[in-house]
């Protein structure tokens, strides 16, 4: 399969988890194309000022890869800021949020996969 840039799905997402602002999704898989072991594969971006709020994964997991801008993270109640090239994991039961603290879009790849006992009740 191939799939061209202007063929992805794009969502805008309106105060994100309680988060500021609106955040782009460009999906690089859906839904229904990843076998049933997850939800998400796609690229954020949050604009600057804006965020994603905190909150925790049940069920699944959330992994980011930063490709541009400043993030401030929490992580598990930790704050530290993050850039391209670094990544983060919030496994199962874990609380993080992130917010753009730079002066131009925060871009990053977000997948999330879900735990064992989750693809078991599917």
């Amino acid at each position: 399969m191939i799939r061209k840039a202007h063929e992805m799905r794009l969502n805008d997402e309106v105060e994100l988890k309680g988060g500021r602002g609106t955040i782009k999704i460009v999906n690089i898989l859906e839904k229904d194309e990843v076998y049933g072991t997850g939800r998400l594969f796609a690229i954020s971006i949050i604009p600057p000022g804006c965020s994603i709020g905190y909150h925790q994964h049940v069920g699944d997991f959330e992994t980011y890869y930063f490709l541009k801008g400043k993030a401030k993270v929490v992580d598990n109640g930790k704050e530290d800021i993050l850039g391209p090239g670094d990544s983060m994991v919030c496994y199962e039961g874990d609380w993080h949020g992130i917010e753009n603290i730079g002066d131009e879009d925060l871009e990053y790849v977000a997948v999330i996969l879900y735990t064992e006992q989750k693809k078991e009740e599917k």
